[in-house]
C-alpha cells in the first residue's frame, strides 16, 4: 500500500509549531532561527516532504507551466521543435507540459481543456490535421492567456505565430527538379485549409508557371501525406498514360512511401523519376538514395515560439498585436533528386 505523502501540517505537528514556521523555515526566512530551520529540514528529510511549487506559485498568480500540443512526436520535426521549447523555457524558469492531439481535433479540444485546468501560463500549438476552426481556441483568448501557433495554422486567420516560409520551400525545391530536367513534375498535397500545404502548393506552382510549365491536376495527388498515401499516390502515378519524371512531396512521409512503390516496379531514382520531400526527417538520409528534402529549423521555430510567448506575456496589459515570425527554409540536395549530367 502506498504510503500517504507528509505534509506541511505534518511537519507542523510533529514539531510543535505552526504552518506558517514551517513555511517559513523552508523558504529560508530570515525570521527563522538557525536552529529551528535545522530541526525543520531534518524531518522533511526523515519524512520525505516535497514542496508542492505548483501550489505555492499559484498562489503567488504563477504556475511556471507552460502547455504544448503538437499534432504527433513520431519522427524528426516535433521531437526537434520540443527541444528547443524546452530550452528556451527552462531558462525563462518555466516547465513544459506537452500534449498530444494525434492529428484529431477532438483530441486537440480536450488537449486545450487539460491545459487550462492545470492553469498554464501560456500555449503553444501546431493544429491537427483535421482542425477546420478556431472555436476550442477562444476560451484560451477570453482567459487571456497567450497562445502561439507554430508550423500549422489554419489560412486566414490573425493570430501570433512562427511558421516556416513554406512558398519559398515549395518554390525551391520545384526549381531544383526542373534544374535537373524534370518537365512533368508531380506533387502530392496535403489538407489546403492548412498554411503549410496551401503554401507548399502555390510554390511548386510558382516555381512551374516562372519556367514556362503547365499546371497539370491530374498530377496533383490530394492526401493525408502518410508513407501509405504516397504509395497509393505513386501507384496512381503510374497508371497515367504519360508518367510524370519527378514528384515533390509536401511530406516525406509522403515520398518515402513513393520510393517504396517505385522499387517494387524496378524503377530507378532519380534516373526514372526524381524525387524530393519535406520536412528533412531523420530517415531521409537512411533511404537509398538518400532523398532530398527541406530543412524546416525546428529547433529554432520552437525556440522563437516561447520568446513570442514571453514577449506577449510582458505586453499583455499593453493590447499585444498578433506578431507573425517566418524563417527561412533550407533546400537540402540529395542523390534522389540528382540527376547525373
Amino acid at each position: 500500500m502506498a504510503r500517504a505523502k507528509a505534509s506541511i501540517s505534518d511537519l507542523a505537528q510533529q514539531l510543535g509549531v505552526s504552518v506558517s514556521t514551517i513555511s517559513r523555515a523552508l523558504s529560508d526566512h530570515p525570521s527563522i532561527s538557525d536552529a529551528t530551520k535545522k530541526r525543520v529540514w531534518k524531518l522533511a528529510k526523515e519524512l520525505h516532504y516535497q514542496p508542492n511549487h505548483l501550489a505555492a506559485g499559484l498562489r503567488k498568480g504563477r504556475s511556471n507551466l507552460l502547455g504544448v500540443i503538437v499534432p504527433h512526436i513520431d519522427g524528426h520535426f516535433f521531437t526537434l521543435v520540443v527541444k528547443g521549447i524546452e530550452t528556451v523555457a527552462t531558462k525563462a524558469g518555466f516547465n513544459v507540459l506537452i500534449c498530444q492531439s494525434n492529428e484529431d481535433v477532438a483530441h486537440e479540444r480536450k488537449n486545450i481543456e487539460t491545459l487550462l485546468s492545470a492553469q498554464v501560463e501560456g500555449i503553444l500549438v501546431s493544429l491537427a490535421r483535421t482542425t477546420r476552426d478556431f472555436k476550442h481556441f477562444e476560451k484560451v483568448n477570453k482567459q487571456e492567456i497567450p497562445l502561439v501557433f507554430f508550423d500549422r495554422v489554419l489560412d486566414g486567420l490573425n493570430v501570433s505565430a512562427v511558421v516556416l516560409d513554406d512558398r519559398e520551400g515549395g518554390y525551391q525545391s520545384t526549381k531544383h527538379l526542373i534544374a535537373q530536367g524534370c518537365r512533368r513534375i508531380a506533387h502530392f498535397c496535403g489538407p489546403l485549409h492548412l498554411n503549410i500545404y496551401k503554401n507548399r502548393r502555390l510554390g511548386y506552382i510558382d516555381a512551374l508557371l516562372e519556367h514556362g510549365l503547365p499546371v497539370e491536376e491530374n498530377l496533383i495527388f490530394h492526401c493525408d501525406m502518410t508513407v501509405e498515401d504516397g504509395v497509393r499516390g505513386m501507384q496512381q502515378l503510374l497508371a497515367l498514360r504519360q508518367r510524370p519524371d519527378a514528384v515533390f512531396s509536401a511530406s516525406d512521409f509522403s515520398i518515402v512511401g513513393a520510393l517504396q512503390e517505385l522499387k517494387r516496379h524496378n524503377l530507378r531514382v532519380p534516373q526514372d523519376l526524381a524525387l524530393a520531400g519535406f520536412s528533412n526527417e531523420t530517415f531521409t538520409s537512411l533511404t537509398e538514395p538518400m532523398l532530398t528534402s527541406v530543412d524546416q529549423r525546428c529547433e529554432q521555430m520552437g525556440q522563437s515560439a516561447v520568446r513570442l510567448f514571453l514577449e506577449m506575456r510582458e505586453e499583455r496589459e499593453a493590447n499585444f498585436s498578433p506578431r507573425r515570425i517566418v524563417l527561412p527554409p533550407e533546400l537540402l540536395i540529395r542523390a534522389s533528386s540528382q540527376r547525373p549530367k
